[in-house]
């Protein structure tokens, strides 16, 4: 009896639940049908119509949500996670994080079809920056300090061009790194300390050419020192600010005064291990291209700011950057102009630039800028470099 009973309470379980499935799946108004009943008399039932004559709105749960992400981006999430060392604090973060990832992806493939098409003269790829959104990412990354809020700094020398011929005859093409004047590419992290990386890279090119030795100069002295000369560490600065900075006291190596991408309370500056030194520094007239083009090809790395507030440039992988939203006059990053050229395969003249995003960013690090095109990102709006 009691093997009956479990046998006949398993079929009632079976029905309650394929009655339940059913029902999930089906929303109508009823219909009625009639059968006969044990004694004669006539029963009528009531059943659901299929979910398929009627149009459904289902809910979906944020992790259903997220399951259908990780199926459509799961292997590039894994790889980018584990490339970057990513580890999120819960659940919850990660799939904001995903969410984030998958419309970054879905844009770094429409942009990029679109390149294929050629119509886009750059690509776009996953980087350090997948997982943030625009808004962050120009919040943490993007610290040079406008020049649109204040006037530029005062003692600047005025650029003059070069008085030969031979000078003003510009070469086709001009690459610093190839001469030996150009450090590593460095990174920022988290910290909006890229003036800082734009003015070292600056004066190591002039000291190269003035000793014949590249030295590695200290980011994170100059993040902690030079309040008093206007600049505010990780919240931003100019490179001037920091030419002025150097001119007073010099700078330290790398090795000595390493960077830890935040600013110290005490600044520990050794005026023993100063091993550069700055005269002073030159301001390009702004917005001249031709100027510009002149004082890389003659004087070597230039700092200078740019408009890098777009998702094109957080992503950017490689090519001729050439985004028709960029502002010549918004400028929101500082980074070092080391030559300039042409494309090969497209004509595309552009200048190469050195950033302070690791070499996972870009072309291992730098990007080529679009050249002669209505001052592209604002290259030549706030150029400048320092003299030794």
């Amino acid at each position: 009896l009691s093997i009956k009973n479990c046998l006949l309470k398993e079929m009632l379980n079976k029905l309650v639940l394929l009655l339940l499935l059913y029902c999930s799946t089906a929303i109508s108004a009823p219909t009625q049908s009639s059968v006969s009943g044990g004694q004669g008399d006539t029963v009528k039932m009531t059943f659901l119509e299929p979910a398929s004559k009627i149009e459904q709105q289902p809910l979906e749960t944020p992790q259903l949500a997220g399951l259908k992400l990780y199926r459509k981006v799961g292997d590039q999430w894994e790889a980018f996670k584990a490339a970057f060392k990513r580890v999120y604090s819960d659940a919850k973060e990660e799939l904001e994080r995903l969410e984030i990832f998958a419309a970054n992806i879905a844009l770094i493939n429409k942009h990029n079809e679109a390149a294929d098409l050629g119509k886009k003269s750059y690509r776009l790829g996953v980087n350090q920056f997948a997982d943030l959104n625009n808004s962050e990412f120009r919040r943490i990354f993007n610290g040079f300090a406008g020049i649109k809020s204040r006037n530029r700094v005062r003692g600047a020398i005025t650029y003059l061009s070069p008085a030969t011929a031979d000078a003003l005859k510009l070469p086709e093409t001009v690459d610093w790194r190839e001469k030996g004047a150009v450090t590593p590419v460095k990174d920022q992290g988290q910290c909006g300390s890229c003036w800082s990386f734009s003015a070292t890279g600056a004066l190591e090119g002039q000291h190269f050419r003035r000793t014949g030795q590249l030295v590695s100069l200290s980011e994170q002295q100059l993040v902690d020192c030079s309040a008093s000369f206007g600049n505010a560490g990780c919240n931003g600065g100019l490179m001037d600010d920091a030419f002025q900075y150097a001119r007073q006291y010099g700078l330290e190596t790398e090795a000595s005064y390493p960077y830890v991408a935040e600013q110290e309370p005490v600044c520990r500056f050794n005026t023993s291990l100063v091993v550069a030194n700055c005269t002073g520094f030159v301001d390009v007239p702004p917005g001249s291209e031709a100027k510009l083009q002149e004082a890389v090809a003659n004087f070597g790395p230039v700092s200078v700011a740019i408009d890098a507030s777009h998702h094109s440039f957080q992503l950017y992988r490689s090519g001729v950057y050439d985004e028709p939203a960029c502002s010549p006059s918004n400028l929101d990053h500082g980074v070092l102009l080391v030559g300039y050229g042409t494309d090969r395969a497209s004509r595309a003249k552009y200048w190469l630039v050195k950033n302070s995003w690791n070499s996972h960013w870009g072309e291992a690090g730098y990007v080529r800028i679009a050249r002669d095109k209505g001052n592209m990102c604002g290259v030549a709006s706030s150029a400048s470099y320092p003299t030794v």
